[in-house]
């Protein structure tokens, strides 16, 4: 039986954070494959441009092209509106039947904010990430309580940080894939 972790998010763009981050989480998780999955339009960031998700998905396929364990899928761009991972999940749970949501600490806190919380910790198991640096929430609600925390590497890296570098034409060697800096150049993204 297959098990899976989704990690969903922008990816604007993708980064070494991202990549060591998932891959951490495979190996303490014991997991099969790590798809990720590219926001078309986030529900918590309606407000805040990206990159045509053409790009961003080019760039994630690009990182994990040569990593057996990792994976993508275009199923919330394909659907043409704002991603939420309740309609993820409910499509993905017909092809796999363990799958594991991998979110970040800051998430956990305001779960019960999201579409159909109670739905999404039936279809999957929640998976937080878990930074040395994270703060306790001031209470402990029952998302909270069902999460499975996981210790992960903490990784200074923020898709806002190389975006800003780009735009004041630092270097971002090291920060993201090689094959995504030249893609990044080649298509003179983040410029603006």
């Amino acid at each position: 039986m297959t098990s899976i972790g989704i990690f969903g998010g922008t990816f604007d763009p993708i980064h070494i954070g991202h990549l060591i981050t998932a891959q951490a989480v495979r190996e303490k998780r014991n997991l099969d494959k790590i798809i990720f999955i590219p926001t078309l339009i986030s529900p918590h960031k309606t407000e805040i441009p990206t990159i045509s998700h053409i790009h961003r998905l080019e760039m994630i396929k690009l990182s994990i092209k040569d990593i057996p364990y990792f994976d993508f899928s275009d199923i919330e761009i394909r659907n043409q509106a704002i991603s939420y991972t309740i309609d993820t999940l409910s499509s993905l749970k017909n092809k796999f039947e363990n799958i594991e949501l991998i979110i970040g600490f800051d998430n956990i806190i305001k779960f019960s904010t999201w579409k159909k919380p109670d739905e999404i910790i039936k279809l999957s198991k929640l998976i937080v990430l878990r930074r040395k640096l994270s703060e306790l929430p001031a209470s402990e609600d029952k998302y909270y309580k069902s999460a499975i925390f996981v210790d992960t590497p903490t990784i200074e890296i923020s898709s806002s940080e190389v975006r800003e570098r780009i735009k004041n034409n630092l270097p971002i060697k090291f920060l993201v894939p090689r094959k995504v800096e030249k893609y990044i150049y080649k298509h003179n993204l983040y410029k603006e």
